[in-house]
């Protein structure tokens, strides 16, 4: 029996699992969400919530920055953490992450799972704030001034001016390909 015994070993040496729990953590906290198997879901879990945990501290919060930058190297995600994921969990006394299963992986039927920080979650929109932000996107458009001067052409002289273009181009196009060949040939 295992007792007293914590923690997966994940077929990894100590060193290499460190560093895949840092370099996952270091991935959720930038992206916010992450897929992996479930057992390195599992392990990720309680290793990314102690370091939220220290980006909540008001205490000592240099001593804090020091000890997650020894785990996640990352300037960038360092800062994300305290200045943005702190401040998000503050309030919340522990639990900052989600696991979602997946299912199997078709190719070695390995258990899948998306690791997720709370509040990140994907929204989808109501048919009726679709509509709403459709309009007032299209309002701004019909309030903008036509440039002055111009007098409007009739529907029919657009289109005849645009298949003229159109020609032109081709003519260009052929005249160039003649050249190019005519190049060759020489």
């Amino acid at each position: 029996m295992r007792h007293r015994v914590a923690h997966r070993k994940l077929g990894r040496t100590t060193p290499h699992r460190q560093a895949l729990l840092r370099n996952m953590a270091s991935a959720l906290f930038d992206r916010e969400r992450i897929r992996t198997t479930l057992m390195k879901a599992k392990e990720l879990r309680p290793y990314a919530e102690k370091l939220i945990t220290q980006a909540k501290r008001e205490d000592d919060r240099a001593h804090a920055r020091r000890l997650v930058a020894r785990e996640i190297r990352d300037v960038v995600v360092v800062t994300k953490l305290f200045d943005d994921l702190g401040a998000r969990y503050a309030t919340r006394p522990g639990g900052y992450t989600r696991i979602l299963r997946l299912g199997p992986r078709r190719g070695d039927g390995a258990e899948m799972a998306i690791v997720e920080l709370l509040g990140s979650e994907y929204k989808p929109e109501k048919p009726e704030e679709k509509g709403k932000k459709a309009e007032t996107e299209k309002k701004p458009e019909a309030k903008a001034a036509k440039p002055a001067g111009k007098a409007k052409e009739p529907k029919a002289a657009k289109a005849k001016s645009k298949s003229e273009d159109g020609e032109k181009k081709k003519a260009s196009a052929k005249s160039k390909g003649k050249k190019k060949a005519a190049g060759k040939e020489a």
